[in-house]
């Protein structure tokens, strides 16, 4: 009997590959709820509370991403030992020399893991030869924490940020597990002063932590996941189904990947906030948007403004003319579309995304004498979106010609007819649909007083929505728990 509980409980504390710990697991919240009082008790003694932070972080990353655990310590070992000679040191080598180390070996790493057999696979191309691809498996990860890490190192070099005091500190800042394998991607000028002064959650902060948990779960795991089902099939059978049909798979995976990637953010945001922690926004209703730029204020914020101020601006930004300008911007969305993923679909998406920009830049003037009624926002709207909703296909399709065959289809096979059908198969799938492109309709301010109301609410009320979403959450789960889309980012 002991053995066996033994048992059960190295299994469910042991790494599991076809398992990997998810903020929409119970194994999660088991050992959060474990996690949060002993945190508590140490809140008031810092290097205590860091250290156990750090040592739950780390284990958090193990049961994410198995002895890869051992690379992000590594990682931030030789990023603080380095930041910190840098600090000290007034020899400007010395200090080119810690910079050149640190960011060779973040993007060295990563460009290994995730990048090697796509470079491998094109040269292998040119030269016609018989490649094997290397047998690699990419950390949980790696592209956010690697981020934090260069962005880190490079504000010590420039005297934007102070190095960290001790190794702790700055491995909470790497590791800490609410934003680690997903992001948001967190910036130290930003987040260290919080480490060095660590403080309570108020009542309100945690209220509000816990609707921000609740609002990403509902999107995560009872929108995202269950509309992915469908979404799947048509990505899976590009010329299958009808083109009406493949239409609402696109439009279906537009709503997919941010009910999915912003419900994350918000878990993490919110779990933060349980913790005294703030994490910057990282979505802000994206598909409000009619214009490009607009976009990409609004859609993944922490990535968005990285790219701008460790590669648009370093390359020049608006400062070189009007050229320049619209070239830094080119390359940056390349860097960005590569960063997602080492395929050439997500290099398109990236390069898209680039001259997308430019023409919006370049055509600023004449949008201006447009105006601004309600027709001109209603097609600029329209514009953006099936732009967006376009190129989201060549994101999430498995090849060019899939991507290409999905998007001929949609015209060459739409038929109004299969629309009734549709309705009448799959109404659950068009609800969520719908109740998702509401959220977008609706003003700011009515999900600010809808939190407000929830942190006020009678404890009685907050229950009955928390047990509500749960309820939904097992209505609607599939066999397994579905990872996060940006897992393998």
């Amino acid at each position: 009997m002991i053995s066996d509980i033994i048992h059960r409980l190295g299994h469910f504390l042991a790494y599991s590959p076809g398992e990997p710990m998810l903020f929409s697991s119970g194994t999660f919240w088991a050992l959060f709820l474990i996690f949060i009082p002993i945190y508590s008790l140490l809140h008031g003694r810092r290097l205590q509370m860091c250290a156990f932070v750090v040592a739950f972080s780390l284990y958090f990353y193990y049961k994410s991403s198995g002895l890869f655990v051992g690379l992000l310590a590594a990682t931030s070992l030789l990023d603080w030992s380095l930041s910190r000679i840098m600090a000290s040191s007034t020899s400007a080598s010395v200090r080119k020399c810690c910079l050149g180390v640190s960011l060779g070996c973040s993007l060295g790493i990563l460009g290994y893991f995730k990048y090697a057999n796509f470079f491998l696979w094109n040269i292998n191309a040119l030269v016609a030869g018989n490649f094997q691809p290397l047998d690699l498996i990419l950390p949980v990860g790696i592209s956010f924490y690697t981020f934090q890490s260069v962005s880190y190192i490079v504000d010590v070099y420039k005297c934007r940020v102070t190095p960290t005091r001790t190794w702790l500190e700055y491995a909470f800042f790497l590791s800490f597990f609410p934003a680690l394998v997903a992001g948001p991607i967190v910036r130290a000028d930003y987040f260290l002063p919080q480490i060095e002064r660590p403080r309570h959650a108020t009542t309100r902060e945690m209220w509000l932590g816990l609707w921000l948990i609740i609002v990403g779960v509902v999107k995560k795991a009872v929108i995202a996941d269950y509309i992915a089902q469908y979404n799947d099939l048509i990505f899976e059978s590009p010329t299958g189904y009808s083109g009406f049909e493949t239409l609402m798979g696109v439009i279906g995976y537009t709503m997919q990947i941010y009910c999915d990637f912003s419900g994350y953010s918000d878990m993490a945001i919110g779990l933060a906030m349980i913790m005294g922690f703030r994490l910057a926004r990282n979505f802000d209703f994206p598909y409000k948007s009619r214009n490009l730029t607009e976009f990409w204020h609004r859609w993944h914020i922490s990535l968005s403004s990285w790219l701008r101020d460790y590669v648009y601006i370093p390359l020049g930004g608006n400062r070189r003319g009007t050229a320049r300008t619209y070239v830094n911007n080119f390359a940056t969305m390349l860097v960005g579309g590569l960063w997602h993923g080492a395929a050439w679909r997500f290099v398109f998406w990236g390069a898209m995304h680039g001259a997308g920009l430019a023409v919006h830049k370049a055509t600023g003037p004449l949008l201006g004498r447009a105006g601004d009624s309600w027709p001109v926002k209603s097609l600029s709207w329209l514009l953006t979106m099936s732009f967006v909703a376009a190129l989201w296909v060549f994101f999430r399709a498995d090849s060019f010609s899939d991507a290409s065959a999905i998007i001929g289809h949609i015209f060459a096979d739409f038929d109004p007819a299969y629309i009734v059908p549709f309705a009448s198969a799959r109404m659950l799938w068009l609800i969520l649909m719908v109740f998702i492109i509401i959220s977008h309709c609706l003003p700011s301010r009515f999900w600010r007083r809808t939190a407000l109301r929830f942190i006020h609410a009678p404890w009685i009320i907050k229950l009955i929505v928390f047990l509500t979403v749960v309820q939904l959450v097992i209505e609607l789960r599939t066999e397994s728990v579905a990872p996060f889309i940006y897992f393998q980012f």
